[in-house]
């Protein structure tokens, strides 16, 4: 036997066992759920930021009232370890006070206007929700008040870690098969996973990479999956992501495929007549009234 047949078969061997080995992820009851709806699921980007104040009452209110399927927020924790629902890490951009959340009790937090900046999306001098009442709320309230929704959840707190505070809400509002957890932090989200593995969560930034090189490469059946959902833009850093062969390893692997953010009619329109599961969007609203139409 020729040397060339023998590396051949050695790759044909590693081949058919990477492949057994990397079989689909088991279905949760949150991508059971996704798939009963039976079209895209509209996800509310931080309950609609270019409707209301970015993850707000007021935001995750009008985004459940228009019909969304899945509301999205970010997660940091206060000083006194209460979770709350905010994009960055500080208070300056969104509210009118200054410093940063993890330096505040939830009290001290109640006093800053939430909706002061907004919008933040685009000018608008207007400002219409200053002085409005409008608050950084607890996660607890979010989950109290739409226990039947979706959650798409993302940990933005790194250090301390609260991935075991999250796990613990969610169960404690027994709500960990309506939640899909996201961070763009490998280990923040493997600390979650340890933490709460009935929970379904999507792939980090660093572990979308190793999926797309295998899918472009067209060994995407040798892909292990870690995560039910994969969560990516039109393209990064220049590369589209967004491929038939992405599409087919994804779903292949029983993940759900989401593309963010996803904001004007047009790109909504073209998004939508890919295969995608999901969009992922500031202005619901838009995405809403395309699905009534079609």
């Amino acid at each position: 036997m020729k040397r060339w047949q023998i590396v051949l078969g050695g790759f044909i061997v590693a081949y058919g066992i990477a492949v057994l080995i990397a079989r689909p992820i088991a279905p949760t009851p949150w991508t059971q759920t996704a798939e009963q709806i039976g079209r895209p699921l509209v996800i509310a980007h931080q309950g609609g930021d270019g409707l209301r104040p970015s993850n707000t009452m007021a935001a995750f209110s009008h985004a459940v009232e228009l019909g969304v399927d899945v509301l999205e927020m970010d997660v940091h924790s206060t000083s006194d370890g209460v979770l709350v629902t905010i994009h960055d890490s500080t208070i300056d951009r969104t509210t009118n006070g200054s410093g940063a959340v993890q330096d505040f009790t939830f009290a001290e937090l109640q006093t800053f206007d939430a909706g002061y900046n907004w919008p933040t999306l685009y000018e608008d001098p207007a400002f219409p929700y200053r002085d409005q009442g409008v608050t950084i709320p607890a996660l607890s309230e979010i989950l109290t008040t739409f226990p039947e929704l979706l959650f798409n959840i993302e940990l933005k707190q790194q250090s301390p870690s609260i991935a075991q505070d999250l796990c613990d809400l969610l169960r404690e509002h027994n709500v960990a098969d309506q939640a899909l957890v996201a961070s763009f932090h490998v280990d923040t989200i493997k600390a979650f996973r340890a933490a709460c593995p009935e929970v379904a969560t999507s792939l980090a930034q660093n572990e979308v990479i190793p999926m797309i090189v295998l899918a472009r490469l067209g060994l995407g059946l040798t892909y292990p999956p870690q995560a039910h959902a994969l969560q990516i833009p039109e393209e990064r850093f220049g590369i589209a992501l967004m491929k038939s062969t992405v599409f087919r390893t994804a779903h292949r692997k029983g993940l759900q495929l989401h593309a963010w953010t996803i904001n004007e009619v047009d790109d909504l329109e073209r998004i939508l007549n890919l295969n995608v599961d999901g969009i992922i969007t500031d202005y619901p609203d838009r995405m809403l009234t395309i699905l009534e139409n079609n």
